[in-house]
This record gives structure tokens, sequence and C-alpha cells, in this order.
């Protein structure tokens, strides 16, 4: 069952092996009230701890493929509805350390009906969210 926030509790884990992490993911549920094209989305900034991590090196796993930022443009006939997940990896070496974060997301979305002038919609979330290991 997801969560009410954006920035799911589950899925928040560091990457790689123990010993060599090289980074974390973060799931996320969407953020509209109905689904949407990948392509729509322009990147996914996110926080932690004050530590920021800017979308233009954060990838997105969907579906078991992973789309960098300029493959998310591409996606334009790939959804994702409503109920299903992200996962944003984020390159850090080291990972996170075990333990509650402090975690900020800005999902920048480009709504279809909504004007040109005013793209990309920011769909902001924060939270606790705690690594186990």
């Amino acid at each position: 069952m997801l969560e009410c926030g954006t920035i799911q509790s589950s899925g928040f884990s560091n990457l790689g092996p123990e010993g060599a992490r090289n980074g974390f993911r973060l799931r996320l549920r969407q953020p509209n009230y109905r689904g949407m094209r990948l392509s729509l989305i322009e990147g996914v900034d996110v926080v932690v701890d004050g530590e920021q991590f800017a979308a233009a090196g954060n990838r997105v796993l969907f579906q078991g493929q992973t789309y960098g930022l300029a493959d998310l443009d591409a996606a334009t006939e790939t959804r994702w509805p409503v109920g299903e997940t992200i996962d944003v990896l984020i390159d850090r070496p080291g990972g996170l350390l075990p333990g509650v974060h402090r975690v900020e997301t800005i999902i920048w979305m480009r709504h279809p009906y909504f004007p040109p002038q005013f793209w990309p919609v920011p769909m902001r979330d924060a939270r606790e969210v705690t690594i186990v290991l």
C-alpha cells in the first residue's frame, strides 16, 4: 500500500554492496491525480540532510528500465500510472549512513493542459525517512 506523501518510506536504501556503496535510492509515488507519460518529467531534485543532488545527475528506475534526464524526455510512450512508484537513483560515494535522514524532493513536471509559460510545475515533498543498512 502506498503512503499519502510522494516520498515513500519503503525503497529508501543504499546502492551497491556493503563496504562499497556507490549511492542510494528513493522511492516516489505518482504526485498527480492521474497518470502521466514519463516524458512530462523534467527531472527530480533531491536534498538529503541539506546535501543537494540536482536532477541532471539523478536517474529514474521505472518498470525495470533506467532513465537519465535525456531518456525521460524521449519516453513519450511510457506511462507512469497512479498507484505505481518510481525509484530515483542518486550517485553518492559511500551511500548514506544508516539512520534517520531529512529528505526533500522536487519533481519538475509539465502538465499538458497548462500553457507552456507555466511549465515546469514543481511538486514538492519533505519528510524523515530511515535507512536500515
